[in-house]
């Protein structure tokens, strides 16, 4: 009712039994809440009018067309969603698998190509264990021993006699070119 409370309608009832009379009240009454229906049914009709001109003015296809527009889907929103979900799961610690690829079709050449590559890293394989192996045939680390590999001195190779070198012969004044100071 608005802000009518119940003492405004108190104080409108009294009035209005004063006013009008015992006797026309209760017709006062009828006669108001026929006008209250029919205004209530004119709202209903006319809303249902214009929602009959909405539909028919295609409004409503509009707005759908214009909501699935602006879809995140259509937008690529989606995807987007996707990666920021995807980053804010990753884990800069934990070590990244790394995906299989599928075999590429190989010809002759790109397959004598791949066994010599296959043949490069099974030697380079074989050196590794063979030198991890002497490393590990080698005297155990102690705790003055140093970490890093160092490389054994080089045998004493046979003592040569050292020649002196000659003493420079010194410049014949003839050969040395006068030089003059330019102007």
């Amino acid at each position: 009712m608005g802000n009518v409370g119940w003492s405004e309608l108190l104080v409108i009832g009294i009035v209005s039994l004063i006013v009008v009379g015992p006797k026309d009240l209760p017709v006062m009454f009828n006669t108001l809440g026929r006008f209250v229906a029919k205004l209530r049914s004119l709202g209903r009709e006319f809303n249902r009018a214009m929602d009959d001109a909405v539909r028919d003015a295609g409004v409503k296809d509009m707005a759908n067309d214009i909501r699935n527009a602006t879809s995140p889907k259509t937008l690529g929103l989606d995807k987007m969603q996707e990666a920021a979900k995807k980053f804010e799961a990753w884990d800069p610690m934990k070590p990244i698998a790394k995906p299989k690829a599928a075999p590429a079709p190989k010809g002759p050449a790109t397959a004598a190509l791949a066994a010599e590559q296959e043949a490069r890293r099974a030697k380079l394989a074989e050196e590794a264990a063979a030198k991890a192996a002497l490393r590990a045939s080698e005297a155990p680390l102690t705790e003055d021993a140093p970490l890093v590999d160092v490389p054994p001195p080089a045998p004493a190779a046979a003592a040569a006699p050292k020649v002196p070198k000659a003493p420079a012969k010194p410049r014949s004044p003839a050969k040395a070119k006068p030089t003059e100071p330019k102007a």
